[in-house]
C-alpha cells in the first residue's frame, strides 16, 4: 500500500484543472432550460466512462445513458479464512438518466440495473437487479464561454436490490459528491471526489476520487484516461447478509469492500481500506448529441484484496 499516496497525487493533480479553473471565474445567472451558449457548450462534453454511479459530468444536462459492464473477478480474494478462490465474471445492464430543470439544476437517476453473477468458485451463480440510486445536481459555477463548471451532487442509494447479487441490505445510504471539468481546446479534464454515508451500520462508509483526462483527435476517436481512488472510512459491522452466498458470511469475512457498485459492509475492511484503478479508452462523437464509448480498466492495487480483476465498460450517451 506504500503506492497509494502517490496514486492520490497523481489523481489530484490530474483533476485540478477542472477545480482551479472553475474557480476563479463568475458564473452568469442561471435561465430556466438549457440557453443556446449552453446547448454548443454541450455538444463538446464528453462524459467520464468509470465508476459510473458516483463519478458524473459536472453540467447538468439532459438525456439518457445505457450502459454494459462486463466485470473479471479475482481468481482469489483475501479473507480472514485465507486465500479463496472465486474467478469467473459479472455482468451489469444498466441505464441511467438525467433531466435538467434549468442551465444549473437538474435530476438524475444513477443506479439501476440487473446484474448477472457467474462465479467460478465458492460463490452461486444468480441474477437480479441492483439497487436503486438518483437525486439531484447543481453547478454553482458555470460559464459556457470559459468551458468550465463546479457542482454538487446529492444522491441515495435504496436497497431495493436482490441479495444474491450483493445488493439489498441495510437502509441505504446518501452520496455528496463534487464534480468539475474544464475544457482547454480540445482537452477536457474533469474530477469528482466524494463520501458514501450510510443510514446503517450494515454498511461500510466510503469515500472516492476520481479524474478523467481526454483529448479529441477527430469525432470519431477521442482517447481517454481515467484514474479512480476508492477508500473505506468506516467498516461496516459484518452483519450475516446476503444469505445466498456462502450463507451470509461475506461481510465477516471479506478483508476489503466492494467500492464503486458493491457496499459488503465488511467489519475487516480495514485491512485493504485502498483501491485505485486505471482505465484508458475512447469515445466516438457520433452526432452533437449522441457519443459511444469504450473504456478497459484494471487495478493497480492488489487485485485479491479487491472484488476486480478487470472491467470492460461500454456505453451510449444521447442528450436531448
Amino acid at each position: 500500500m506504500k503506492t497509494i499516496p502517490k496514486m492520490m497525487w497523481m489523481m489530484l493533480a490530474c483533476g485540478t484543472p477542472a477545480l482551479a479553473g472553475t474557480a476563479i471565474v463568475d458564473a452568469p445567472p442561471g435561465d430556466a432550460g438549457i440557453s443556446t451558449s449552453q446547448g454548443d457548450w454541450l455538444k463538446d462534453l464528453r462524459r467520464p466512462m468509470t465508476n459510473p454511479t458516483l463519478f458524473d459530468l459536472a453540467a447538468p444536462t439532459t438525456g439518457i445513458r445505457p450502459i454494459f459492464v462486463h466485470h473479471e473477478l479475482p481468481d482469489f480474494m483475501e479473507t480472514t479464512l485465507g486465500r479463496v478462490p472465486v474467478g469467473g465474471d459479472v455482468q451489469v445492464y444498466a441505464l441511467q438518466f438525467e433531466y435538467a430543470l434549468s442551465d444549473r439544476f437538474s435530476i438524475v437517476a444513477t443506479k439501476d440495473g440487473y446484474i448477472d453473477f457467474n462465479p467460478s468458485a465458492t460463490f452461486t451463480d444468480a441474477s437480479g437487479f441492483a439497487n436503486l440510486g438518483g437525486g439531484v445536481k447543481y453547478a454553482f459555477l458555470l460559464d459556457p464561454e470559459q468551458r468550465h463548471a463546479l457542482s454538487g451532487s446529492m444522491t441515495f442509494e435504496f436497497p431495493t436490490g436482490n441479495s444474491d447479487v450483493l445488493q439489498g441490505e441495510g437502509d441505504g445510504a446518501v452520496n455528496l459528491i463534487l464534480s468539475g471539468v474544464k475544457m482547454i481546446d480540445d482537452w477536457q479534464f474533469a474530477g469528482g471526489a466524494g463520501v458514501s454515508l450510510p443510514f446503517s451500520g450494515e454498511m461500510s462508509t466510503t469515500g472516492f476520487i476520481s479524474t478523467h483526462v481526454s483529448y479529441e483527435v477527430t469525432p470519431w476517436f477521442i482517447p481517454l484516461v481515467e484514474l479512480n481512488w476508492f477508500t473505506v472510512l468506516d467498516p461496516g459491522n459484518g452483519s450475516r447478509n446476503f444469505a445466498g452466498q456462502v450463507g451470509g458470511l461475506v461481510p465477516g469475512v471479506a478483508t476489503f469492500e466492494g467500492h464503486d457498485f458493491f457496499n459488503l459492509g465488511a467489519s475487516n475492511s480495514s485491512r485493504n481500506r485502498d483501491l485505485v484503478t486505471a482505465a484508458v479508452g475512447f469515445r466516438s462523437r457520433i452526432t452533437d448529441d449522441i457519443h459511444a464509448g469504450l473504456a478497459y480498466e484494471i487495478p493497480l492495487t492488489d487485485e485479491e484484496a479487491s472484488v476486480i480483476d478487470s472491467r470492460v465498460t461500454l456505453d451510449l450517451t444521447w442528450r436531448f
